[in-house]
């Protein structure tokens, strides 16, 4: 009830994934807390929902919100994009039969770029405007950042921690990647947090990566080796082969540099644009980006 007494002029549902099920308690609690957001709007207000997500369309079921529209890239909806090109530097793509190059990388972002721009003209602005300004927008800190090395290799951080935007980030890698260049990915869990995704993080990782260091990422009040003990659960013996437990963070990322090959991708995912280590209730200062962009340089 976090926004009872609040108008809201829009919502917007993007997607659901395996997320804050340690608050939820279950998948469904986690699907009805968001639909509350639509249950509560008034007639005067409008509804966005992605269609590629099944469960944009129970977002709408008893939605009082008089506009309700829908935006997709791969079904028949009010708001349509195509991707064009999808590259290392950028997405190119075709929305409402105009065809535009923006800065954002990866089909993840084509879904925030048109979801962007569908509640921009639900709010009555101008098409090109809209597009116009979308293209000159850069990545957030931490968000699929990128570092070039010495190498040709290219050093990726993620603000990724949850099984859904791993293999989104994973995914969006093996898209962009050419033949010969591997994957190298650092991955860990977070302590006193959900613990049924820590085997299927670590399975996503050995299952799109050609090497995995599986590490310590904000333990908390938990020892690390359990955590990642946990984490291993989740792999069969041929993932275990591919795959390596260094719990020092800094010591993990260094390694992953280290055995990375001319022109291969590593991937340090997890903390993002985070500064900190977060070790028995104390936060030491650490950040995954300046790590690696001095280790691959």
């Amino acid at each position: 009830e976090r926004l009872a007494g609040v108008h809201i002029t829009g919502a917007i549902f993007s997607n659901i994934t395996h997320d804050h099920l340690d608050f939820h308690g279950t998948f469904d609690n986690y699907i009805k807390a968001k639909k509350l957001l639509f249950d509560q709007l008034s007639t005067s207000s409008f509804a966005l929902v992605n269609l590629d997500d099944k469960n944009g369309k129970i977002m709408l079921q008893n939605c009082n919100a008089q506009t309700q529209k829908t935006f997709a890239l791969h079904q028949f909806s009010d708001f349509k994009a195509k991707i064009l090109e999808n590259t290392l530097h950028g997405l190119f793509l075709e929305i409402d039969q105009e065809q535009v190059w923006f800065r954002l990388i990866g089909e993840f972002n084509a879904y925030n770029l048109l979801s962007v721009y569908a509640t921009a003209r639900l709010l009555k602005a101008e098409k090109n405007t809209i597009l116009t300004a979308l293209s000159r927008i850069t990545g957030a800190e931490g968000r699929f950042e990128q570092f070039s090395g010495k190498n040709g290799n290219v050093g990726i951080v993620d603000y990724a921690h949850t099984p859904d935007a791993l293999k989104n980030v994973l995914q969006t890698i093996e898209q962009l990647k050419k033949i010969g260049e591997r994957v190298v990915t650092v991955v860990g869990c977070g302590g006193d947090r959900d613990k049924t995704k820590r085997p299927i993080m670590a399975k996503l990782a050995c299952e799109y990566s050609d090497k995995v260091i599986l590490t310590s990422d904000n333990p908390r009040t938990e020892n690390p080796m359990d955590i990642l003990n946990d984490m291993l659960v989740g792999l069969d013996s041929s993932q275990k082969r591919k795959c390596e437990v260094i719990e020092n963070r800094k010591d993990a990322i260094l390694k992953a540099s280290e055995i990375a090959e001319k022109n291969d991708i590593i991937l340090v995912a997890g903390k993002g644009h985070e500064t900190y280590q977060e070790i028995n209730g104390v936060k030491y200062p650490f950040d995954d980006r300046e790590i690696l962009k001095n280790a691959i340089k």
